[in-house]
Parts: C-alpha cells; structure tokens; sequence
C-alpha cells in the first residue's frame, strides 16, 4: 500500500476582502496540516473571490491577489495546497489555479473551459487557455510554468479540472489519466441551484471510475458577493467509490474534509482495465516535478455520514430552508447591518421571508453554537449581547403589520400569531389617514373624486406604496435590512407594485415561484426542518386564500382571480421563458397537460401571461438583489435577460388567436 491523505476545504470568501480570505485559507491549511493531509484542494478564485466582477480588470488587484499568495506561501511547508488566483499572462486574463508547497510556488494552471451561461460571466474576464499549450510567466522576476500543465510531487502525479472543466465532455481528466495521473484536484465556485449536489457527485464519482484514480473537489461557502448562494459540500472519491462528503450550508468560514486513498490500488485498477491506454508517444516526464515527501498515515478516521436531513424526504425543502437562511445571515454580516425587518401582511410571501429569518437563527446556533454566532456578530454591540435564542430574534427580526380599512382581521391576526411563534418583535401600524391624505391631495389637484370604477389600479397602488416610508423608517431606525416580499411568479408579470411590497434591501423570495412558496408552506407547518421541527403557526396563513387586500372587502379580491391559478402560470413561465415556446407551442403543451382547461381558457390565460411579462420587463430591473436558488430564474442581473422595450409578442399572439379559433372549429365540427 502507499496511502496519502487528501483534504478539500470550502471557504466563505468575500471579494476582495484579503484579510478574511488569508485567514480563511490559513486555517484551512493549518487543520490540514494538523490531521495529516498531504494534498489540500481549495475553492476556485480563494484568494480574491470569485465574485469580483470588472474588478478583475484592475491591475491593482491582481496585484494584491499575488501579494497575498506571497504571504500565504510560508504556511505551505510540509503540504501542498492549491490557491485560484487571476493571472495576466500575454495581456489575457486567465482563471488559474497554482500549485504550492514547501513554501514556494511550483505553476499555475490555467482553466481550459470558461462558464459562460446561466449566472456566470467568466468570457466577460477571461480567456480559455488552449489545450496542450504550456508556457511560462515572469513574476516578480522569477519564471513559472503556466497552462496545460500537471505535477509530480514526490512521485505522485497530481492533474487539475478546474470547475467547468469537469462539467463539459471533453473534460480534461481523460487526458490527465493517460499522463498516469494519481488524483485529480478541482477547486470550483459551483453556485447552488436544487438538487445540483446530485450532478456534482456524479461527475466527481464518475471521474475517479472511469480516469481508475482519486478525485477531490471542494467548493466555495455561503453568500460571497450578493446573489449567488454557494453550498460547500466538498467530495472525494476513488476508484468509483464514494469515500468522503463534507457538509452543505454550514455557518463557519470554512469545514475540511479529508479521506485517506491507496495509490497502489488506483494504479493497479488502471493496469486491469482493458479500455486503459497511457499516452505512449508522448513524454510523460512533461510533468513539473516538485520535491515533496508526504507525511506517515498511521490511522484514518472514518468519514461522518451524511447529514440526516441530506438521506430524507425533503431535501428540496431542507435546501430551500438552509440556501436562502445561509444567504441573509452572510448578506446581513458582510454589509454589518444589525437585522431584517418585514412588513408582515398575513400572506404567504411575507410569511416565508420572516420564517426564513428565524429559521437562519436556529441553522446558526445548531450549527456554530451561541459563543461563535455572538462572535461572527461582534460589529453589532447590541447583537454580541444577546445570550439566548429568543433574545437574537427579537433583536435580529423586526415585522409590522400595515392596515388600511380594505386589511381584514384573519390577516391581521394571522400576522400577529406569525410573529408571536417566530419570537420576533411586532407593530402595528393603520395608514388610512396616509393613504386619505394622498388621495385628497390628488382629487383636489385633478378636481374629481377617484372611484375604484374608474381608478383601480392608482387607488390599489397608493396603499401599497403609503407602506414603504414606515418600513424604511423602522429598518433605519435599527440599522437593518428592509426585506422586500415579492415571489418570482408576480415578477413574470409585474403583479407587484414597485416602491410597495418591492422596497427593499434584498428580495429573498424573487427567484421562488408562489406555488412552491405555498407548498414549502404547508411543509414548514406540519414538518419542518430536520433538528428544528414545524412551525405550526404559519397554519393561520396557509389556509387563506392569496389576495393583495387593496380592493374593498366586499369586493372579495384574490391574487388567482386577478391572474390566473398560480400553477398554470408558472407553467405557462416556465414553458414561454425558460424553454423559449412561442404562444401557439406554450399552448399545444398545455392542452396535453393541464387538460382541465378548455382551449379558449388557456388562450386567455397565454395572452394574459405574455402580455404581463413584455409590458413589466422595467419592474424586474428594478427589484432589489434576489437570491439564486433555481436554475429557472427571472433576475435580469445573472440570468434572465429581455428588452425593456418590444414589439409585445403582437403577431404572435395573434397567431394564436387565429390558431384556437382554428383549433375549437375543429373540434365542434364548425
């Protein structure tokens, strides 16, 4: 046997922030050091963050990253670590990953395949460097291969796939496993998204059976820059086999997990495997060769099992849970703000977004216990000072109810019950007086009485926004973050009134579709998460039909007669935005699957849909910053882009009108 012991940690940068991300690395190595592991993978762009945006294009900054590699180097006696690091080469920008030990610098390599799609923008910064192609660059007057490159450390040979590299299929490791390489590294930034976790081991399994190797991956930690969530969960494999999975969403700045592996058994499952062919014409010896000798492995501790919530039924529920939890404990900490505040009308949107604060209260003491929470909490004086559970959410949770004479009193006292099971602080506000003052003042100025016959819309909108100065007073007031409370299914169509429920700081829910918000819901009310249980009390909002509450009561107003049944539109979403289906096709699939439509309904609801979503383009732009935790997201910033000006899909509706009209002849025998 020759064992070695690998380790992959996942850190929560912030970019740029140098200090915290030295010192995030430095401890990483330190407790590696300590338990043994001679490799240590650590996360793509570790040392500047990944999420720097035009700021890579700074030439101060890349020198700060390089001057911060310079001091990280000492710490590398005795282990090798890999640090990501941006890296002018030629006058290019390349995404690079270099390879230390012994307290120097041995190369850098280069990432081959840039993430272009989705929320990442690295073509924007990046060049892909060329497969096969190595070279050198000089920095402070030294030379240092760069590129294509892979190493020999004390005879074992060590390849990288840099994140995306891994994901395409050309990846490198095929090419790395014919240089007999003994173990892959690949230090990613792999943003959350549900159920994703199952794609990464896939590829990080899959890799160590068919390339007959070792693989370790890690990954970045937490809410970096603003909208990304990242969930940690390092992997190692070997051989096809699962050895060792870090845990997701954890509230420390960095987890290290570590597996010992036998080279001498990788090696030999590459000599049985018939498909098995080095690279014979080739100089294997192209490797840069670092003098290295790797600590005794006298023992191994087993890897801990999976989390419990990880193995159960509700995973997508337990991710929703810890993602979005995860995502404002670090947004709130890292703009040093001292809370959230809500303005709680009863419903279901502000219902999960301040559950979803209390729930990141309980992640974290679980988690990093109330010593450590009080600690990553020190800017605030008065958060440090708080000594138990119900003391954080009474000072970290703000919610306000906001009546008007159209507020019915189930919404009211649901709100009131909502914010007594949570713990947090409650107010109660009646603007009628407001929202009577502004309307007078208008009336006097256009000389008429508004009517709601006539001024709907204006006469809903004004309570609305009458809301938004009181909330922005309270979040003043104790230096907080106003969280805004709109879901990504009002978002397609700009059921929202802007500078109303969409003034905030951060939109926690904006990428969440109000279908899913209402069975998360229900399962928060009877299930809960793993080690915290239900909350029994969001039952008071969970019965109750979804409705805006601006129109007079008698009016009866609800969200779905106004739209449409939230689950068809979030089909009719999903089907017109994420698969780019014209009208006609949105329609053909809907009358294969939501068969309790008849067609002339569904053609309704269509037009409906896609003339909300081309007129409300301006509102989307305008949301505050939304978390990113589904791969289907309406965020204009990183994801989903759409001209704020268009033609409104005219001719295509009218396609589709002639189409139905077409269609129900048919079928009635017209």
């Amino acid at each position: 046997m020759q064992l070695i012991k690998l380790g992959a940690a996942v850190l929560n940068q912030t970019p740029m922030a140098w200090e915290q991300n030295k010192a995030n690395i430095l401890a990483a190595i330190s407790k590696a050091r300590d338990e043994g592991v001679g490799i240590l993978c650590l996360p793509e762009m570790c040392v500047s963050g990944y999420g720097v945006e035009d700021s890579f294009h700074s030439p101060g900054m890349l020198e700060m990253a390089w001057r911060v590699v310079r001091e990280i180097l000492p710490a590398t006696e005795g282990i090798i670590v890999t640090l990501g690091i941006p890296l002018l080469y030629r006058n290019a920008l390349f995404n690079t990953a270099c390879l230390a030990a012994n307290g120097q610098v041995h190369g850098f390599v280069a990432k081959r395949f840039l993430a272009g799609d989705g929320i990442h923008y690295e073509p924007r910064w990046f060049k892909a460097w060329p497969s096969g192609v190595r070279s050198e660059v000089t920095l402070d007057g030294r030379s240092y291969p760069v590129g294509d490159i892979w190493f020999n450390c004390g005879g074992v040979r060590i390849g990288f796939e840099i994140c995306e590299d891994a994901w395409v299929a050309t990846r490198p490791g095929g090419h790395l496993a014919q240089m007999g390489c003994d173990v892959i590294v690949n230090p990613s930034a792999s943003h959350f998204a549900f159920h994703k976790i199952d794609v990464r081991k896939r590829f990080v399994l899959e890799g160590s059976r068919a390339f007959c190797l070792s693989y370790v991956y890690s990954n970045l930690l937490g809410n970096e820059s603003g909208r990304a969530v990242y969930d940690g969960g390092a992997i190692i494999a070997s051989g096809g086999t699962m050895i060792a999975e870090g845990p997701r969403f954890s509230y420390s700045d960095m987890e290290l997990t570590t597996a010992t592996v036998d080279l001498h058994a990788t090696r030999m499952n590459q000599a049985r495997t018939s498909s098995f062919k080095p690279m014979m014409e080739g100089d294997p010896e192209q490797a840069i060769h670092v003098d290295f000798t790797f600590p005794d492995i006298h023992q191994s501790k087993p890897a801990p099992p999976l989390a419990a919530w990880e193995r159960g039924p509700h995973v997508k529920e337990e991710e929703f849970s810890r993602a979005v939890a995860l995502a404002l404990f670090d947004y709130m900490r890292k703009s040093r703000s001292e809370g959230f505040v809500v303005s709680l009308s009863g419903g279901a949107d502000s219902t999960a977004t301040a559950a979803l604060v209390a729930l990141m209260v309980d992640f974290a003491l679980r988690d990093i216990g109330m010593e450590q929470l009080r600690t990553r909490l020190g800017y605030s004086q008065r958060l440090s000072g708080c000594n138990s559970r119900a003391e954080l959410i009474r000072e970290l949770l703000l919610c306000a109810y906001q009546g008007t004479r159209n507020s019915s009193t189930t919404t009211r006292e649901a709100a009131r019950s909502v914010a007594a099971a949570l713990g947090a602080e409650f107010l109660e506000f009646e603007i009628d007086a407001i929202v009577e003052s502004y309307t007078t003042m208008v009336e006097n100025a256009i000389g008429r009485k508004l009517t709601w016959e006539k001024d709907d819309i204006a006469l809903q909108n004004i309570q609305a926004r009458v809301r938004a100065p009181g909330a922005w007073m309270l979040a003043n007031l104790r230096n907080a973050l106003l969280l805004a409370t709109s879901n990504r299914s009002e978002a397609a169509v700009g059921y929202a009134t802007m500078d109303g429920d969409t003034c905030g700081g951060v939109s926690p829910i904006a990428g969440i579709d109000k279908a899913y918000l209402r069975e998360w819901l229900d399962w928060l009310e009877s299930v809960g998460p793993h080690d915290i249980g239900p909350v029994p009390a969001v039952g008071a909002v969970t019965k109750l039909t979804p409705t805006a509450e601006l129109r007079p009561l008698e009016r009866a107003q609800t969200d779905e007669a106004d739209l449409m049944p939230y689950p068809l539109l979030d089909a009719i979403e999903r089907a017109a935005i994420r698969d780019k289906r014209t009208p006609i096709e949105v329609f053909r699939l809907l009358t294969s699957t939501h068969t309790q439509y008849d067609p002339l309904t569904l053609q309704k609801y269509i037009e409906r849909f896609f003339n909300l979503w081309c007129r409300n383009q301006w509102k989307r732009e305008r949301y505050a910053p939304s978390f990113h935790v589904d791969d289907e997201s309406l965020d204009p910033k990183t994801w989903c882009r759409y001209p704020i000006l268009s033609g409104g899909m005219a001719r295509e509706l009218e396609e589709l009108r002639e189409y139905v009209a077409q269609h129900v002849r048919a079928d009635t025998g017209e």
